[in-house]
């Protein structure tokens, strides 16, 4: 009896050794992007490089540069890891990180819509949508409700909110998405579009480097506000849990206070 017992118990710790082991290959199968992030010592970086001040390339250097390039350019550097940056477009950013493309999104302006399929950071700045024409509309548009009428047409970046915005604020106008690379300022530069909708952080660009842009009225509010976050993976508590730490405590030291001085003052 007591060997078929020492038999059995031996015969279950080999049983349950097993399933261990099996156990800690799956889970190292699923390991955290943090995880990976460390052992392979990069991190790989969505960006579109099209969103001034934000995001984009330097005509110089043709490197990366903005407001959301330097913040993650720290957040690397916090982490002790190298950078691989990733061509990304608004259109798939979603789909880029569901296909595990990069590790996290450089920034993006929250929205229920990405928020069906990805997941968002804490918010480190906010922003608000304004209407961009051309100077010689300026008379023509003075109002939000100017733009929802029948023969306005009004060009936005395809898959960004403000293709989204569009639709809903301008029921009665030409709603005009264009892909990357175009977008919706240069459908206004080039007349084949009355306006474009866009971050009053970028308009606030736009309108100094294009003397032919200006804001929609002096009196127009934004509308549309909204926070900007960094997107994930909705599957990974462990690596959103990492960002959200880090965000706050970049927060509360005012480094996003410092990057908001630097890049948005003229926002």
């Amino acid at each position: 009896m007591e060997r078929r017992g020492f038999g059995a118990a031996l015969g279950l710790g080999i049983v349950a050794a097993a399933a261990t082991a099996h156990q800690a290959e799956a889970q190292a199968a699923g390991k955290s992007r943090l995880a990976q992030i460390l052992e392979r010592g990069s991190i790989r970086i969505g960006t579109t490089g099209d969103f001034n001040p934000m995001s984009f390339r330097d005509p110089g250097s043709n490197e990366y540069k903005g407001f959301d390039i330097e913040a993650m350019t720290q957040f690397a550097a916090d982490m002790g890891v190298k950078i691989e940056w990733v061509a990304a477009e608004w259109a798939t950013l979603v789909a880029g990180i569901a296909s595990n493309r990069f590790d996290i999104f450089s920034g993006a302006s929250v929205s229920m819509a990405r928020a069906k399929t990805a997941a968002f950071s804490l918010p480190y700045v906010e922003a608000g949508t304004v209407p961009v024409t051309s100077k010689a509309n300026a008379a023509r548009f003075a109002s939000w409700e100017s733009l929802n009428a029948a023969g306005v047409r009004v060009a936005v970046s395809m898959g960004t909110v403000f293709d989204e915005q569009a639709r809903r604020h301008f029921p009665k106008a030409e709603v005009k998405a264009v892909q990357a690379p175009a977008s919706g300022f240069q459908e206004v530069l080039a007349g084949r579009a009355d306006a474009t909708i866009t971050s009053n952080v970028e308009a606030a660009t736009l309108v100094q480097r294009y003397e032919q842009l200006t804001l929609l009225g002096k009196d127009v509010s934004a509308r549309n506000r909204r926070p900007f976050a960094y997107v994930v993976a909705q599957d990974d508590p462990a690596w959103l849990n990492f960002v959200n730490t880090w965000v706050t405590l970049k927060r509360i030291e005012g480094y996003f206070d410092a990057l908001e001085a630097k890049w948005l003052a003229k926002a």
